[in-house]
């Protein structure tokens, strides 16, 4: 039983006791499940981070030793090199084999902003079969667990919002083949939203505004589960992260699964070249000893636009998101129930009441949401690793309905690197005067996990051509 007199006073020596001003309106169930959320809050952080981050506008301390990080990159520059990833090639395909890899996908986003009404990894991606985002990567884990002869596992982070969805969309499913013990969900953490005022904002009378505390928290996230503690008993130690909305992603990567055990590192990266020298992405930097992703919208101009000597971006390694993590490591980050990593702010348009207890609206951010970014744990690691990958490859995240980096362009890159697998097999495909595939070709993961398997199905189908104008589906 929660001492509510006690809790009233941590409450107003934080300058947050408006939080029980409608506390006596609340039914008994009502009290007592408010009551349990003000008593989680971690009101010495809040009023830090309220004091550093909304009341005052954070302030950007670039290092002034900033430089480009290093990085191994996507084709080996000598023989020496070539042979270092034939090494890390059998060190990662050990590992997947012997059950030590598990995927880690975030997928606690929404597809609002798709105009789609449901957890975003259900939304129907695959160009011809229309399978969703979360079908799409299981088929992807059930063919890699085929090709390794193993059983991978997949550890998905949901939101208090869509887990319940979530979970039904994968039992009505029967988990899209996998089995049921190997798919493993759980919840991220949230934060209080707060009022320019530096007050907590309150979604009604008898809860909090929260949001979700950003793809940071997964680490966190994964000890207060449990997860940790799972991964261990399951001889998991390494963590092939990336996000739901980035279908193009392989779910293992034997070569940069390797190269981070090779390295030694506890928390690796893989880079794509910056398409342009202010690509919304985050940009890999050394700063103070340190591995750093600087923002696009706080790596200075000048620095953004230098070149090297070819003509080239010296800042060109962009970061998509996917990363390799040592669980080692994510245990002695999160040991203390608590994880250091740096807070970023977000002015938002926030839904709550007002101090009446009437709902507001807002057509203008009228307070801060707080949340971290995993690639800031870089920092952390005593060692670290950078991969460059094939943006062509790797890289079509699914963010919009139309446009940049939506579900069109998501859609044409699935093709497109289908279309080149086929290519590479020998199957003329037909393509238009600009170079562009005149057909729509999704390959089932099911049917196919790396160019070997292609080419058997190409043989075993008699597959020599793509109809020009055709809408092919290769199951």
């Amino acid at each position: 039983m929660i001492d509510m007199e006690l809790l009233a006073r941590k409450l107003a020596d934080a300058g947050q006791g408006h939080l029980l001003k409608f506390f006596d309106r609340l039914d008994a169930e009502t009290q007592v499940r408010f009551a349990n959320e003000l008593d989680a809050l971690d009101l010495e952080l809040l009023q830090s981070l309220i004091k550093s981050h909304v009341l005052q506008k954070p302030q950007i301390a670039l290092p002034q030793d900033l430089q480009p990080a290093p990085y191994f990159p996507l084709i080996p520059r000598n023989d020496s090199e070539s042979s270092y990833y034939q090494k890390a090639d059998a060190a990662g395909a050990e590992l997947i084999a012997s059950g030590k890899v598990a995927a880690l996908t975030v997928a606690g986003g929404q597809g609002s902003r798709l105009g789609f009404d449901g957890p975003k990894g259900t939304y129907p991606i695959a160009p011809v079969s229309g399978k969703s985002l979360f079908q799409y990567f299981a088929e992807s884990l059930l063919s890699a667990s085929r090709k390794y002869r193993t059983q991978l596992h997949w550890f998905i982070m949901t939101s208090v919002l869509n887990d319940r969805m979530t979970r039904d969309f994968f039992a009505e499913h029967d988990f899209f083949g996998l089995p049921e013990n190997t798919v493993h969900f759980f919840t991220q953490g949230f934060m209080p939203a707060i009022g320019y005022d530096g007050k907590l904002l309150m979604a009604d009378c008898g809860s909090l505004a929260l949001s979700p505390d950003g793809h940071g928290g997964t680490l966190l996230a994964l000890r207060k589960s449990g997860m940790l503690e799972l991964m261990q008993q399951l001889g998991v130690e390494y963590l092939s992260y990336f996000q739901i909305d980035n279908p193009l992603v392989p779910v293992v990567d034997k070569r940069f699964i390797g190269l981070h055990k090779l390295e030694n590192s506890e928390m690796s990266a893989i880079t794509l070249a910056k398409t342009n020298a202010f690509e919304k992405v985050g940009n890999f930097c050394i700063g103070n000893g340190q591995l750093l992703v600087i923002e696009y919208s706080d790596l200075p101009e000048e620095l953004a636009q230098m070149q090297d000597e070819n003509g080239r971006l010296k800042f060109i390694a962009g970061s998509p998101a996917i990363h390799v993590i040592s669980r080692k490591f994510v245990e002695r980050l999160t040991a203390g129930g608590r994880l250091e990593l740096d807070w970023h702010r977000a002015d938002k348009k926030i839904k709550c009441i007002d101090c009446n207890g009437n709902p507001i609206d807002p057509t203008e951010p009228n307070g801060v949401k707080l949340e971290s970014f995993i690639f800031d744990a870089l920092k952390l690691a005593d060692k670290t690793m950078i991969f460059e990958a094939d943006r062509k490859e790797e890289f079509a995240p699914t963010k919009n309905a139309t446009g940049v980096d939506s579900v069109e362009s998501c859609r044409l890159m699935l093709t497109d690197r289908d279309a080149r697998r086929l290519e590479r097999c020998g199957v003329k495909i037909p393509r238009r005067a600009d170079g562009t595939v005149d057909a729509v070709i999704e390959i089932s993961p099911l049917a196919v996990w790396d160019d070997a398997d292609c080419a058997a199905y190409v043989r075993q189908h008699d597959l020599t051509a793509v109809e020009a104008g055709a809408k092919l589906y290769l199951q």
